[in-house]
């Protein structure tokens, strides 16, 4: 077996290191309109991904990762693009009923890889408690321990119309 080099030139025993991936945005979105597909197109206004064809991934965040919660801004040039996200959304149309949307990660502060698992709930400490739950277990089938479990929540409640409540983990744009 031969040592491989990456691009910085680092060799790993065959295996090339993989380059640091960068920033997943954390953004949030609430949406109200006369149907429920318009309430979720208002949230993803609110979150800032709306003109993307969205792409959602399972949940493993890349070696190098470091997460920022905020809006997420989309740069004019990349309208239509595809956009690599984990999202979690929940929409509700009955009056006096909440939606919960949420994405709870764990990840390990040296090397920057962790996991996300996105859920939601009609109930916050039901939502809170399925994130938690699913993180340990999937830390557990995968031998591994990340760190603490994070917790990133949106809330909707209806009085009327629609709503949508979402949460989204921007990686990457893409063009076609």
């Amino acid at each position: 077996m031969h040592a491989v080099s990456d691009s910085t030139g680092e060799r790993s025993g065959g295996v090339a290191t993989p380059a640091a991936f960068g920033t997943i945005v954390l953004s949030t979105g609430l949406g109200v309109g006369p149907t429920a597909l318009a309430a979720f197109d208002a949230a993803l206004l609110d979150a800032g991904v709306a003109n993307y064809n969205l792409i959602c991934l399972s949940s493993v965040i890349p070696p190098g990762s470091r997460l920022e919660r905020r809006r997420f801004v989309t740069p004019p040039q990349e309208y239509g693009q595809r956009l690599y996200v984990v999202m979690s959304q929940m929409r509700e149309e009955r009056p006096g009923y909440t939606a919960h949307a949420g994405i709870g990660w764990v990840q390990d502060e040296a090397s920057g890889r962790g996991l996300f698992v996105e859920l939601h709930d009609g109930h916050r400490d039901q939502l809170l408690n399925d994130l938690a739950a699913t993180l340990e277990t999937m830390q557990t089938n995968r031998g591994l321990r990340l760190g603490p479990v994070h917790t990133e929540v949106a809330s909707a409640t209806c009085h009327g119309e629609p709503v949508c409540a979402l949460v989204v983990a921007v990686y990457a744009s893409a063009p076609w």
